[in-house]
């Protein structure tokens, strides 16, 4: 049986139509080239180099990477229209996830992609400008690849090596061996990369750096997490972080100054593969950014509602933990900047007293007296009726709505594409990686100093002072409530809990839906059953522990 591990290089090459988009990587089309000709040809090389960037959307902005990566946390349990309860909550997870085994194939496709390319860069024909700028993203990318695989199936396949042919057999290698490439290759990144590329979505020094950063402080390196986060916030980069948390979110504001690095999403959505046998050929449906769809509760079966462009499509996805939405206090404006409470009538068959454009549902985190609850014309659902006493959930179709990803500007009311980009490292993220890093190194005012940067922007007009905190507030379980607040829904969340040692104590705590079944083991995540079947070394090359 042919592997599933690696592709080999004649596949890499076919894949390399795949292209960021818009205004950023031009498509090459080199159809009918063997991976010799392409690697030593500089337009080849450098549609190499665009498709290597392709397979980020594989994960950003897909529900596969939603769920690997956000649920099955403190923050996120699922919604009644949930696919992959196995990951959310836990439930007889095992090699055959289907996200997961998807999420294997496509990483490990694009490092052998970045393998090849770093390995025949010399014979290019590049540039000597760009020949170390090329080297600098491929090595970034496959750093950021190899980031994914470690942290979500701990120490499996490692090679830096192209592969070019049937592999029928796989190693188990140490994290470590992965960190200390991670390392090597983000470092010569940082040193190659320019602080500007001429083509948005093209990793920089300052993205280069804070994926550093973010990586140092993954291995508890925290010293040298605090010196690299602080180069990007000394930086002569112009990053700057948005004066009101909910502009980040608007669909005119893609390009924000926040933004370190992004996954770029086109805003022609015929560019974004949601139909390509060459380019997409495992039924991988929603080509673009499909994060608008996940989040929505079912508000289009309500008394006066219908489906419409402003409010979704509901696929109800995932629903908050009652733990995330106490989160936020009531001076936090990254509370409304994250989440819908009220959805307004807009349908032509409307309840007795309410006209169009009147409030037809509320849902609220907060307990609304049954006096108030009854005297009011539209449908109510708050705490009580959201979830029970202990936090578990009552009612998965109706919850407050994570509104951060939804797009009022999709053609259709169907429409699942978005031509959203995904922020990958923002601004915000970095200062609380510096309070992080300087934290764990004793230096807490320091680290108070780096929040309350983001808790200041954070603040409703007027309630800045009440929003900052002191050196005494800071301890590990705060920074992750306060990146909880920050960056809930951006794809960081189980990534974070596994590696500050936490992902089963505050499940346990506060996410009960996903407690039920959370074990030691679940800190990685299955080998996929088809790589288990496909290679030949079975004694070596076994299911992770725990697993079946």
């Amino acid at each position: 049986m042919r592997s599933q591990l690696l592709k080999t290089g004649f596949i890499a090459v076919s894949l390399m139509g795949l292209f960021a988009c818009e205004n950023t990587l031009e498509e090459y089309n080199p159809s009918g080239l063997t991976s010799e000709t392409v690697y030593t040809t500089p337009e080849g090389f450098e549609t190499l180099v665009n498709a290597a960037y392709s397979y980020q959307r594989w994960w950003y902005g897909k529900e596969e990477g939603y769920n690997i990566a956000e649920t099955g946390t403190d923050i996120w349990t699922s919604g009644a229209g949930e696919v992959y309860r196995d990951l959310t909550q836990y439930l007889n997870l095992q090699g055959s996830n289907t996200a997961l085994t998807n999420e294997w194939r496509e990483f490990y496709a694009a490092i052998n992609l970045c393998n090849g390319g770093i390995n025949r860069i010399e014979g290019a024909g590049l540039s000597a400008a760009l020949r170390p700028v090329r080297e600098g993203e491929l090595r970034f990318l496959r750093a950021f690849y190899y980031w994914h695989i470690v942290e979500t199936w701990g120490g499996v396949h490692f090679t830096t090596t192209e592969t070019n042919g049937i592999v029928t057999t796989a190693n188990k290698t140490p994290v470590e061996t992965f960190y200390n490439q991670i390392f090597e290759d983000l470092k010569i990144a940082v040193n190659n990369l320019p602080a500007t590329q001429p083509q948005y979505g093209r990793v920089t020094k300052g993205a280069a750096q804070a994926f550093l950063a973010r990586m140092y402080l993954t291995r508890g390196m925290n010293k040298e997490a605090l010196e690299m986060a602080k180069a990007v916030l000394e930086g002569n980069y112009g990053y700057k972080l948005e004066a009101n948390y909910a502009d980040l979110w608007k669909m005119s504001n893609l390009k924000s100054k926040e933004v370190i690095y992004t996954v770029d999403y086109s805003a022609n959505l015929a560019l974004n593969d949601l139909a390509n046998s060459t380019f997409n050929p495992y039924g991988h449906s929603r080509g673009s950014n499909n994060a608008h769809l996940l989040f929505l509760m079912k508000y289009d079966d309500r008394p006066g509602m219908t489906r419409d462009i402003t409010n979704g499509r509901p696929f109800n996805r995932y629903m908050p933990t009652r733990f995330l939405l106490d989160l936020f206090s009531a001076d936090d404006a990254r509370y409304e900047g994250s989440f819908m409470e009220s959805w307004y009538a807009n349908s032509n068959t409307l309840p007795t007293g309410i006209a169009k454009g009147d409030t037809a549902v509320y849902c609220t985190k907060l307990d609304i007296p049954d006096a108030v609850e009854a005297s009011k014309k539209y449908q109510t659902y708050d705490r009580a009726e959201i979830y029970l006493a202990d936090g578990t959930v009552k009612d998965n179709l109706r919850y407050p709505t994570l509104s951060k990803f939804m797009d009022p500007t999709r053609a259709s009311l169907n429409e699942a594409q978005s031509a959203r980009d995904v922020f990958v490292i923002r601004l915000a993220e970095v200062y609380l990686i510096a309070a992080e890093a300087a934290m764990q190194t004793g230096d807490l005012a320091k680290a108070a100093e780096y929040v309350n940067v983001v808790r200041t922007r954070a603040a409703k007009p007027g309630k800045a002072a009440s929003m900052q905190v002191k050196a005494a507030d800071i301890t590990l379980d705060f920074i992750l409530d306060e990146r909880a607040r920050e960056l809930a829904g951006e794809q960081l969340r189980w990534f974070d809990l596994k590696r500050t040692g936490k992902l089963v104590e505050r499940i346990k705590k506060y996410a009960p839906d996903n407690a039920v079944n959370i074990q030691e083991h679940h800190v990685v995540r299955p080998i996929p059953q088809t790589q288990l079947d496909a290679v030949v070394n079975k004694s070596e090359f076994k299911q992770n522990a725990g697993y079946q």
